[in-house]
């Protein structure tokens, strides 16, 4: 079998009447960590005559070894062409060690099974990785470029230019809900969604959080944020205390007004529907990571009369909110609030260099569609020259 070691001296004779592969050639695999070795040779001019059914490719590393170290790595079969290849080290049984010689050699196997077998080839190359993949270039590029833009608009809003940011009016509208229960004298509901503190749609939560309760603060308004997740609850707890500091009423703070409700999905939801029915709050937040909970969350606020901003990544759940809250933060337009709202100047900048790389992408899009239109209407070739040119090969 392929996996198995060849043992030379059991196999047939060479028959002298038929032509055996030969030529073989060994090249380090480009672009690689160095596990990896093109070989390739020439076929055999008697396949047809002889009945060679396949190939049959050993190894063997070169220092220290013995007679019968070969190893088979590869088995081709004929498909009546001249030069055969494939790339070595693939195959997870069979590795390659960089930076080591080897010897291949190639056997003709016969319908019979018999083996005839080839003359050993040192390899030319070994296998070496390279430091840079030269076929990502264009990668880098774009890297490059996202990342000067990023630090080209960070210098920009920290000399105090007055960067444009297009209104969002599910963020436009945060100061309005808070204001509402505010002059209503009912309390503010925040959920920060029922994901872990990995996940970046709670760290875009517990921003949003930090920013909400310092406005809350300011408004003496009472505040309730329920938690599912222990390690959410304590990082929550930490920014409304924070929040209520910079604002300067710490001692406002109501150590009550953050807690951990249970980490069991729907008795969470029971909880915090349980409390829009008996304090029903004139304002819910619901910010973050959110399943199938979504909707009945949601449908309750909606039911008691509360003015609802919601804001997720989780597609699914974007048509329930969109459908039961005032407003709805569409994806990244998540991420996006704590700059909206805070104006804080790395954070605008990172905001604009991310939407000038958006802006270079669709000038990009749209060069493509009318290269497509214009090849198809007088076939320029033009399209094809442009997709060879931003192509990039699969990795390896």
């Amino acid at each position: 079998g392929i996996a198995e070691i060849a043992d030379i001296a059991a196999v047939e004779e060479i028959v002298p009447e038929v032509s055996l592969p030969c030529d073989i050639l060994v090249e380090d695999y480009p672009n690689d960590a160095g596990g990896y070795l093109n070989v390739s040779f020439s076929a055999s001019e008697d396949e047809l005559v002889a009945g060679i059914t396949m190939y049959r490719v050993y190894r063997r590393p070169v220092p220290g070894f013995e007679e019968n170290d070969w190893i088979a790595v590869r088995e081709i079969l004929v498909e009546g062409i001249e030069f055969y290849s494939f790339v070595d080290g693939r195959d997870p049984d069979f590795p390659v060690e960089p930076n080591v010689q080897h010897e291949y050699m190639v056997a003709a196997v016969l319908a019979d099974k018999t083996e005839l077998i080839g003359e050993p080839v040192f390899a030319q190359e070994v296998a070496i990785g390279e430091l840079f993949h030269t076929d990502k270039i264009i990668i880098l590029v774009a890297v490059v470029s996202f990342i000067g833009l990023i630090l080209f608009y960070f210098a920009r809003a920290q000399a105090g230019a007055d960067l444009y940011l297009r209104p969002i009016p599910g963020i436009d509208a945060i100061d309005e809900a808070i204001g509402r229960a505010t002059e209503m004298g009912k309390p503010i509901l925040y959920v920060p969604g029922l994901s872990t503190i990995e996940d970046v749609a709670t760290i875009a939560s517990l921003t949003i959080l930090s920013r909400v309760a310092k406005k809350v603060a300011e408004y003496q308004t009472p505040l309730r944020v329920p938690n599912r997740d222990p390690i959410v609850y304590t990082v929550a707890e930490e920014s409304v205390k924070q929040a209520y500091l910079e604002a300067g009423r710490a001692d406002a703070y109501d150590p009550d007004s953050v807690f951990f409700v249970t980490r069991s999905q729907f008795a969470y939801v029971a909880a915090v529907n349980g409390l829009m029915v008996r304090e029903k709050p004139a304002t819910n937040f619901y910010l973050g990571m959110f399943w199938a909970e979504s909707l009945l969350l949601a449908e309750t606020g909606s039911l008691s009369g509360a003015i609802q901003i919601a804001g997720t990544d989780a597609v699914v759940q974007l048509p329930f909110f969109i459908t039961t809250c005032d407003y709805t933060l569409i994806g990244e337009e998540l991420y996006a609030a704590s700059a909206y709202l805070g104006r804080e100047p790395k954070q605008v900048g990172g905001v604009k260099g991310q939407d000038a790389c958006k802006g270079i992408l669709m000038a990009f899009i749209t060069a493509g569609v009318l290269a497509g239109l214009i090849d198809a209407v007088f076939n320029t070739g033009i399209l094809n020259r442009l997709v060879n040119l931003v192509s990039v090969p699969p990795v390896s």
